[in-house]
């Protein structure tokens, strides 16, 4: 008898063992599971249609043009154009040279002197006057609607001045720095370029850029709005 009730008792002790070790191992696989899923959650919200980027809204006397940038490829001129528009830099330039089938181009804040004969010959990165960066070349080729820098005859010489496609140009191919698209006002850049414009390819009329704002934007906002924008835009071209 006393040899009966001490096995039952390490049978009872062996059975509670057993259900301590089941229940442990049931709260470890919860707490795992659990886990998986708020980092899941984490990388959803990091990723894809929650990932933001800033857009640059010009407010031009002739319409609004939105930018969106690659940053990715090209920071340096990301970077250099965000910091302009953050200290006013571009606010009163005008788009100072327009050449149908090719592209409009800005950025010069010479141009807000009232002095023709100089537009085009100004700006500075924003590194400072005299400073100008060094090019970022890449594959994106120059096609309608992208935002392309200019620079002068060295290659590392982008200050301020940028140009904005009105067609595909693919002999700039690789020799300016591409650094974003139009997202929205593809028709403001129409024209823009088709403006009245004299033998040195400035327009009559000053086409000005009266306003710049920075936003955050989805990136399902920015690719919406785009494919809105293309589509408005080969519904216009096929009338």
């Amino acid at each position: 008898m006393f040899f009966s009730a001490d096995h039952s008792a390490i049978r009872a002790r062996r059975l509670m063992l057993l259900l301590t070790t089941i229940l442990a191992i049931v709260l470890i696989s919860g707490c795992g599971g659990t886990a998986k899923e708020a980092g899941s959650d984490k990388d959803d919200k990091d990723s894809g249609s929650d990932k933001e980027e800033t857009v640059a809204i010009l407010k031009t006397n002739q319409g609004v043009i939105t930018l969106r940038f690659f940053a990715d490829i090209s920071p340096e001129h990301t970077r250099n154009f965000i910091e302009h528009c953050k200290s006013g830099l571009y606010t009163g330039t005008l788009f100072h040279r327009v050449i149908p089938g090719m592209m409009i181009q800005g950025g010069d804040p010479n141009s807000k002197d009232g002095n023709p004969g100089n537009d085009g010959m100004g700006g500075y990165s924003y590194l400072g006057e005299g400073n100008m960066l060094n090019a970022e070349f890449n594959d994106i080729p120059h096609t309608r609607g992208i935002l392309s820098m200019a620079r002068g005859p060295q290659i590392h010489s982008a200050g301020s001045q940028f140009f904005v496609m009105h067609d595909s140009y693919p002999s700039l191919n690789g020799k300016y720095t591409v650094f974003g698209e139009v997202i929205d006002g593809i028709e403001v850049v129409d024209f823009i370029v088709n403006t009245p414009r004299n033998n040195r390819d400035r327009p009559n009329e000053d086409q000005r850029i009266e306003e710049v704002t920075l936003e955050l934007w989805s990136f399902d906002k920015i690719e919406k709005t785009k494919a809105a924008m293309i589509a408005e835009d080969k519904a216009a071209q096929q009338k």
